[in-house]
């Protein structure tokens, strides 16, 4: 009966141990702004974060993922980061595989991983570092690369041995804890540091007393919290918490919990740790070893029901889950026990890093909002950070963006799927003006395939954004190409599913904006529109050779974005910058031919009518000034399009 059930259920107290170029003169000037960060999570320790948790009673958890093997799986799995990022895990960690050139700079890198969840993700990460064939003078040199990209902590383990057999390194470290007492010795209390636990104790441990003590040595040395290797039944986890605390651990102790999600995949594992798998668990996946759904099903259950009481145990404050780089079972996991966020609420309208040179960031141009991962990279040198306000913009000084190769700012569909969904074709200015209206309407294209990104978001359209689907449709078929967008909003709560951001208790406000590139013609008829709408309206028009068009002040930054909450400043997160909106006018044109016109031969029709696009047509913004009325930006382009639809006056 249970084989049956699973084949058919659808898937439906801390330790306290201790022991570039600039960004110019508007990020340096407005950094002095000490506006209070809103969000503390932001800006405390891993250690703090989970003080805090505990003290509240409210549960976390946390995700352990691998390095992939292949550039293409970085992409993947960068991409997959952000999905599960908006779950709400505490934090996420990256395991260490020494024949994988750990530290190194490759995509595929432990190191890389690691660095690109922490700044391009938002993502709390732990690094994992082993002693494993590594010299002293090598582990420091990781830790202090580790140190430079941003990472606080350090998951400390000795490592499974390369052969059979554990070789000690001449120079290095054989145990743990000794990792441990280098990390404190080198960097005093600058890294987080978490270590591993064996609930059953470690297979080449003398006996399980033996390995507590050598636990226990551990977080004596200056580790703040242990993470365990998995187990099978909630007994053996809570009997293990029990005898730690008997012999004085106090740190915080994570549950490694491990979804079943295939037969081999558990037989592989279990002979990893050395671990043997209950007889009462043999006898329900045995029969059913070929059937992955159905073993997934079962995972799923088990681990949901053995979460249930180590939660219900009141000594389990988070739960720490081995995903294998996957995310059905795990989300299901979490979502069965209530710890998946559905709806997280957004520290900011932006996707925040969590490098600690960032943690006061709360100021951004709008430009960049459907592309965070490219605003990060291109201002990752900056020594400081808009805080409060943006500042008098005099020279930002953004870095090039030249690298659209590297694997967090590639499109995350391969190359055959943006040419179903952009067109394996184009045969007119038109065929463009389609594929942006098919990614607004969510409808297929001629060929059957939706248009779910484009080189400008490579991401489905914002909630936020469908509320004016109907407006976007319209114009984007008339070849107003539009690329970002926001409605006008007046005292909305902070609460609110689609527009809220901050914390609870305040309203948010916007002005409404809209950008688009546009031909000549068009941008023609607009300027003469425009000068009717002024000072309501201020724009800026600029095409590929940076000829610009504006009535707004050149070095005055518009806010468009801000809120206002309990017993705190106004918090203003997004500009419109007149500055950096030129360098980010190099990148939006540059992305018709990266992203799309490289996709055909050269020479070809299709690359050509890109090209001409990308020659010919004006990138325009259109902020309206007086958020409390109704948005006048659609009627400016009706308006637009009434002039050039007006038959020509007679000659005299």
């Amino acid at each position: 009966p249970a084989v049956l059930h699973y084949i058919q259920v659808n898937e439906t107290n801390f330790s306290d141990s201790s022991g570039g170029s600039n960004s110019g003169e508007s990020s340096k000037e407005s950094s002095r702004c000490s506006t209070p960060v809103l969000d503390a999570d932001r800006t405390d320790r891993l250690r703090d974060k989970m003080r805090r948790r505990i003290e509240s009673g409210d549960r976390w958890f946390s995700l352990e993922f691998f390095p992939p093997r292949t550039a293409g799986g970085a992409v993947n799995l960068i991409a997959r980061f952000d999905r599960m990022g908006s779950g709400g895990p505490l934090f996420i960690d990256i395991t260490w595989h020494p024949a994988g050139d750990p530290g190194s700079d490759k995509e595929t890198s432990s190191m890389m991983i690691a660095s690109t969840a922490i700044n391009y993700c938002g993502l709390e990460s732990i690094l994992h570092l082993t002693c494993c064939n590594q010299t002293k003078e090598k582990i420091t040199a990781h830790l202090n690369k580790a140190k430079r990209l941003g990472l606080k902590n350090i998951m400390a383990l000795r490592g499974d041995p390369i052969g059979a057999d554990w070789e000690e390194e001449e120079g290095g470290f054989n145990y743990a804890t000794d990792l441990v007492k280098h990390i404190r010795h080198e960097f005093d209390d600058y890294f987080d540091i978490c270590v591993a636990g064996y609930p059953t104790g470690h297979p080449e441990a003398e006996s399980y007393e033996e390995d507590l003590k050598h636990l226990k040595e551990k977080v004596d040395a200056g580790a703040h919290f242990i993470v365990t290797q998995l187990f099978f039944r909630a007994e053996t986890f809570l009997k293990f918490v029990k005898d730690c605390r008997a012999i004085g651990i106090t740190c915080p102790i994570l549950p490694g919990i491990f979804p079943i999600q295939g037969y081999h995949s558990l037989r592989q594992l279990v002979k990893l740790s050395k671990l043997e798998v209950p007889e009462e668990i043999m006898q329900v996946i045995e029969p059913i070893k070929d059937n992955d759904d159905a073993i997934r099903n079962y995972g799923i259950h088990h681990a949901v029901e053995m979460c249930k009481v180590l939660l219900a145990s009141g000594d389990v404050p988070g739960l720490h889950i081995y995903t294998l780089n996957r995310e059905v079972a795990t989300i299901e996991v979490l979502r069965q026990l209530g710890l998946w966020a559905e709806d997280p609420r957004r520290p900011l309208p932006w996707a925040v890093s969590a490098h600690p040179k960032r943690k006061v960031e709360d100021v951004r141009p709008i430009f960049w909002a459907s592309r965070p991962k490219s605003y990060i990279y291109r201002t990752q040198d900056w020594d400081d950070f808009p805080n409060g306000r943006w500042g008098n913009s005099s020279s930002p000084a953004f870095g090039e963006l030249t690298d659209y190769y590297l694997f967090y700012l590639k499109s995350k569909s391969p190359k055959e799927a943006l040419l179903k969904m952009w067109g394996e074709e184009l045969t007119r200015e038109e065929s463009v003006y389609e594929v942006f209206t098919n990614y607004i309407t969510s409808q297929v294209n001629q060929s059957g395939h939706k248009v779910r990104c484009l080189p400008w978001n490579d991401d489905p359209l914002a909630p936020e954004t469908n509320m004016l689907k109907e407006k976007l449709e319209k114009v984007n078929r008339r070849g107003v190409l539009t690329i970002n967008s926001q409605p006008n909003i007046n005292g909305k709560p902070s609460s609110d599913p689609i527009v809220g951001w901050g914390p609870p208790g305040g309203y948010v406000f916007q002005k409404a904006y809209l950008e688009f590139f546009t031909s000549s013609e068009n941008v023609s008829a607009l300027l003469k529109v425009l000068k009717k709408y002024e000072p309501r309206v201020n724009y800026h028009i600029v095409n590929v050779q940076g000829k610009n068009i504006t009535n707004a002040h050149d070095m005055q930054p518009n806010a468009v974005t801000w809120g206002i909450f309990p017993g705190r400043e106004i918090i203003q997160p997004t500009v419109v910058d007149p500055v950096s909106f030129m360098y980010w006018k190099d990148e939006a044109f540059a992305l018709w031919i990266e992203q799309w016109g490289k996709l055909y031969e050269e020479e070809s029709p299709s690359r050509m009518i890109i090209q001409y696009i990308h020659d010919n047509y004006f990138l325009v913004n259109l902020v309206d000034n007086d958020f409390p009325l109704n948005n006048c930006l659609w009627q400016v382009i009706d308006d637009m399009f009434e002039l050039l639809d007006a038959p020509p006056e007679p000659l005299e």
